[in-house]
């Protein structure tokens, strides 16, 4: 029996170019071996989650997830609960499309983007999990939460990444640090933060060197707590950043790599940000679901550091740890290290 392939297109992202290419896009999962349909999202709640689940549980072995970082977020969590999760193919059409270039998938190509699956190259993806959510790139708390809530729709399919640029020139003299309570592995810092978030990949808001050592399928977040709210230094912070990741060794970060992560805060409202929208107010549990879901990539392109290339035994011996340091119950035992 021939493969299925079911194409999931947000009509609405970027600047609706797919549109004009999907007979073609189709052509192309044809000749890759799949039976291919198509599903144009509809403004309904989850649209795009709802017929990703039900294309997983009638067996279908690909999903495609046409659109911005947001419409792949929906698929994804609409298959990521599932015992049996098909594999994903994304084909970038938003505005910063982080995920697309993680993967080395062309963004400003639908078509060649959809030719990527010809290469037959996959990679199993960590996703991270937020309480009843998942998402595939961040999870945030603190500033970066106000600078995507903040951008109108609108302005981010016009001016893509230069409003979030705008955006935030004209919040960062309103940064205010907030009382955070975070326990991660090995870790555990209290005290004032103006942001924190964890990491997938390495392209967060199109910044490659913000995480520049992030892992694709490690098992591990990369965790990054600012801890200064001084507008001077946040500035500083952003010219190491571009300037080869040299942040990772100031003293106002926190940098750490972490499969769990408790996230509280007794004294502030922190409200968490999850691919970008708003996910809910802290407490909050992060954790990481190591090679997740199986999706096409370019992974010639892909630098070698961000793919593991673990013995599957090993793989296995890891999960079962991950998995018993779950069971464990949450404690604020006072020999927690304070960093």
């Amino acid at each position: 029996m021939r493969k299925r392939a079911r194409l999931i297109y947000n009509p609405t992202s970027g600047r609706e170019a797919l549109a004009h290419d999907l007979v073609e896009i189709l052509g192309i999962f044809e000749k890759a071996g799949y039976e291919t349909s198509a599903y144009a999202t509809t403004p309904a709640p989850n649209s795009a989650a709802d017929e990703a689940r039900r294309c997983a549980k009638d067996g279908f072995e690909l999903i495609v997830a046409a659109g911005g970082d947001g419409t792949i977020n929906q698929v994804v969590n609409g298959i990521a609960g599932l015992k049996r999760r098909p594999k994903m193919a994304i084909i970038p059409a938003g505005t910063t499309n982080d995920y697309a270039r993680a993967l080395r998938v062309p963004r400003n190509d639908p078509v060649a983007a959809a030719k990527v699956v010809l290469k037959n190259q996959t990679v199993k993806m960590d996703i991270g999990q937020a309480g009843e959510q998942y998402f595939i790139n961040i999870a945030a708390g603190g500033l970066l939460t106000e600078l995507t809530y903040d951008v109108p729709s609108q302005l981010k399919s016009i001016f893509g990444y230069a409003a979030y640029l705008a955006k935030g020139a004209e919040l960062l003299p309103r940064v205010k640090p907030v009382e955070m309570d975070l326990k991660y592995d090995g870790g555990h810092f209290t005290g004032k933060a103006s942001m924190f978030f964890l990491a997938l990949t390495n392209s967060v808001g199109g910044f490659e060197q913000l995480v520049p050592d992030a892992s694709l399928d490690d098992g591990k977040f990369t965790m990054i707590i600012v801890k200064t709210g001084n507008l001077a230094k946040i500035l500083h912070l952003m010219t190491l950043v571009l300037n080869g990741g040299k942040h990772i060794n100031d003293p106002s970060i926190i940098y750490a790599k972490t499969h769990k992560v408790v996230a509280k805060s007794d004294a502030d409202r922190l409200m968490i940000n999850i691919d970008g929208e708003y996910g809910g107010d802290a407490p909050m549990t992060f954790r990481n679901l190591k090679q997740h879901i199986e999706m096409f990539a370019d992974t010639d392109r892909i630098p070698e550091a961000a793919i593991t290339d673990t013995d599957p035994e090993v793989q296995d011996a890891e999960r079962q740890f991950v998995s018993a340091v779950d069971q464990l119950p949450d404690t604020d035992d006072e020999n927690d290290k304070t960093v």
